[in-house]
């Protein structure tokens, strides 16, 4: 249906013939920031992945704003794992994001003169306008995710998908980004966040996406963040919940 951002039927993926995910289903609406969380190994980073098309699924129907995947990836960005990115690869940071234009300008085309000067206004969204001519490589964590989600502005996607954008990185980068994700959520894009540190996810999200190999939990916050949803993900016992920012 047009009016669900994404919807995921029957998703199930397999790793050299161990079943990792099994049998998610879920669906988004638009103009929402959704948290996909789990505990290590429960195949949050592999969910996002396979909905994208990014690796190979045993299974499932993945629809985004109605249409199929393949219809829709010029309007998707995707931020992957820092500790994926090759960050040795000699490129500069306002090269890293004038690549987030060439999906839209098609094969052939080189950036023009707008292409350029829009890149470097997502640069300065992100506060790194005066690491422009820096290397990649040369930056802290935090910067560099920071010039990834600069990248991805670039695009001028409808739907981003970020895996783990907060692990090692900065507060004051943290802040950045979360304020620029609310941001896009607030122009009604829909964004999906695979995050692991609890105690943020009531400020942070609107929607949760719980699961543990298996889906536990989807929709709003206050439906999905409650103790027996949790117990039931993270196998805690309830009175080890409040550790994990719980209310309990």
């Amino acid at each position: 249906m047009k009016d669900q951002a994404i919807s995921v039927r029957n998703l199930s993926v397999s790793y050299y013939g161990k079943e990792v995910l099994k049998n998610i289903n879920y669906t988004c609406s638009h103009g929402k920031l959704v948290g996909i969380i789990g505990p290590n190994g429960a195949g949050k980073s592999t969910m996002m992945k396979a909905a994208l098309g990014l690796i190979p699924r045993d299974s499932g129907q993945i629809n985004i704003g109605g249409r199929p995947l393949k219809e829709m990836r010029k309007k998707i960005a995707y931020v992957p794992q820092r500790s994926n990115i090759d960050w040795d690869f000699p490129i500069i940071v306002k090269d890293t994001v004038l690549l987030g234009t060439y999906p839209k300008l098609g094969l052939f085309h080189r950036p023009k003169k707008e292409d350029k000067k829009w890149a470097m206004e997502c640069l300065a969204k992100v506060g790194m306008e005066q690491f422009a001519n820096s290397q990649i490589g040369e930056l802290s964590g935090g910067q560099q995710q920071r010039v990834f989600l600069a990248r991805s502005l670039a695009q001028n996607a409808e739907y981003f998908f970020l895996d783990e954008p907060f692990v090692g990185i900065d507060v004051s980068s943290e802040e950045v980004i979360i304020r620029i994700l609310k941001g896009l959520r607030d122009e009604g894009k829909t964004v999906f966040v695979v995050h692991h540190d609890l105690m943020k996810v009531q400020s942070y999200f609107d929607d949760l996406i719980l699961i543990n190999k298996e889906l536990i939990g989807a929709g709003p916050v206050d439906h999905v963040f409650k103790p027996e949803l949790m117990q039931a993900a993270y196998k805690a016992p309830i009175n080890m919940l409040g550790s994990l920012g719980v209310g309990v």
